[in-house]
């Protein structure tokens, strides 16, 4: 992961990062994928944790791979242990499927995992292409 500054990456890249995360997430979600339970649901998570990760690149395209690594780390696992309080406001919100895919529903400690794979995957990604160029 290092310390490599992403300000060599364009907010362009972060941009289409996103896209393709979602675009990504949604279709490993979907079922059209044979995947066991196991790998679409934790999959799912880290290409989440994958989309924060480059979320924040484009907010903050001059901060270090490291810095971003680890405020999308904070960011998903505040999130997940959001999921621990319930209350009606956020449970409605949580039954919508906007909020259920931002916010999820069900704190479950091995999502917190998922999270950390996600974001060094995308750590990796971003230091591999700063550094082509």
């Amino acid at each position: 992961m290092g310390f490599v500054k992403t300000r060599k990456n364009s907010r362009w890249f972060y941009v289409m990062a996103v896209i393709f995360s979602m675009l990504l997430g949604l279709l490993w979600r979907s079922g059209w994928i044979l995947l066991p339970k196991w790998h679409s649901k934790y999959g799912g998570d880290a290409i989440w944790a994958m989309m924060v990760f480059f979320g924040i690149g484009f907010l903050m395209p001059k901060r270090s791979v490291s810095s971003l690594a680890l405020q999308a780390l904070c960011f998903s696992w505040f999130v997940e242990f959001s999921q621990i309080y319930h209350a009606p406001w956020i449970d409605s919100l949580r039954s919508t499927l906007l909020g259920r895919l931002i916010l999820g529903s069900v704190f479950h400690w091995p999502d917190l995992f998922a999270y950390l794979v996600g974001i060094i995957i995308a750590a990796g990604v971003t230091t591999g292409v700063a550094k082509k160029r």
